[in-house]
């Protein structure tokens, strides 16, 4: 029998934690790693009729694509609060997992299944995970080595050296020694060795990683730090790799289609009757991009892409008059219309995966807005 661990491990596969922006909540939210499961259910949202339906059914875990917890909490109490459904669920003996961001982002993930929906072929991300890369520098410091732990702490403290999602890991650095060489002229006061004179100091090269916005104020803690009248130091930026994940998607179509045509199949994919549509509903789509859930933040990119077609699932006011402004055709399928599809497509790959475990869908989980 599969553990909660070996489904985690499982889902981990499919779709890194690590993958998930900064913001999010994603992977285990409540369980023990020890619990057998029998029986999953799938949900975009953990709600009351979902989670009853789950209890009755003698569900073992829910998998969630939303987050059931999103903010800090600091009680998990029955009717109070925003705890009651954790509550419950703990109480009852079934495990939360959450995906959001983490399915969004990974290749053959829900955006990949949108983009194929639109028929975007060799689909790429509109804002690549690896793009953070171009909002840090590369800071080159050589120091004495008598001094190097001295420096390096000023430097960390200062908010360098930070790696991955909410500092998952710090006061990272790289280190070399080496010599460095120096002659100080009449008006020079070195810190070591004698003015006037060649000298040769054991030294190390210190490289780190700093945010961009922090730079200032990292040089600053860097240099009072310092030793030397006048530090060596470089600073570097960095340009981000090419990557294949990240938020939405975009790409060129196998062949121009009318926009009343793709409108109508991704109803039909979707199987909602009505969508919203901003801009142009007429003339051919040649370039797309997708973006599930709330993309607004995205539309810089979708622009600046020159696609002609957008489709997400809701938008902001100011977000869709942007949109309409540049003109491009953008359809609001609705938020949780634009995630749900990937649910059967999800539980298929766990049924192959997971071995002797029931997967449902829950038939309680809906969008919570009435479209008529």
């Amino acid at each position: 029998m599969m553990k909660l661990s070996d489904v985690t491990l499982i889902l981990e596969k499919i779709a890194p934690p690590e993958l998930a922006e900064d913001w999010d909540n994603v992977g285990l939210v409540a369980g023990d790693y020890q619990q057998p499961i029998r029986k999953i259910m799938l949900t975009i949202d953990l709600t009351k009729a979902v989670l009853a339906q789950a209890q009755g059914n003698k569900v073992d875990l829910i998998i969630c694509y939303h987050p059931p917890i999103w903010q800090p909490m600091k009680q998990v109490v029955a009717g109070r609060g925003d705890s009651p459904l954790l509550y419950q669920a703990i109480r009852s003996g079934i495990a939360l997992y959450a995906l959001h961001t983490a399915l969004d982002t990974v290749v053959g993930g829900i955006n990949d299944e949108l983009a194929r929906l639109v028929g975007i072929t060799a689909p790429q991300p509109l804002r690549s995970q690896s793009a953070d890369m171009e909002q840090m520098r590369k800071l080159v410091v050589f120091v004495p080595v008598n001094y190097l732990d001295r420096v390096s702490e000023a430097i960390f403290a200062a908010g360098a050296g930070n790696i991955g999602p909410e500092g998952k890991y710090t006061k990272c650095s790289f280190r070399v020694r080496g010599t460095g060489t120096f002659q100080g002229g009449g008006a020079s006061r070195p810190a070591i060795g004698k003015r006037g004179k060649f000298e040769q100091v054991e030294e190390c090269r210190l490289e780190t990683i700093v945010p961009k916005g922090l730079t200032k104020s990292v040089v600053e803690a860097m240099i009072a730090a310092h030793p030397y009248e006048e530090v060596a130091y470089d600073i570097y930026p960095l340009i981000a790799p090419p990557s294949t994940v990240g938020l939405g998607r975009f790409g060129e179509l196998t062949s121009p289609v009318p926009v009343p045509y793709l409108i109508q199949k991704i109803k039909r994919a979707l199987k909602i009757k009505t969508v919203a549509v901003i801009g142009p509903t007429g003339g051919l789509v040649r370039r797309a991009a997708v973006g599930a859930g709330s993309c607004g933040s995205l539309l810089r990119e979708v622009i600046a892409r020159s696609c002609d077609f957008y489709l997400t699932g809701e938008l902001k006011h100011h977000h869709a008059l942007e949109l309409s402004e540049a003109g491009v055709t953008t359809v609001c399928a609705g938020h949780s219309h634009s995630e749900r599809f990937i649910l059967p497509r999800l539980a298929q790959q766990l049924r192959r995966e997971c071995k002797n475990i029931k997967v449902l869908l829950s038939s309680k989980d809906r969008d919570p807005f009435n479209w008529y």
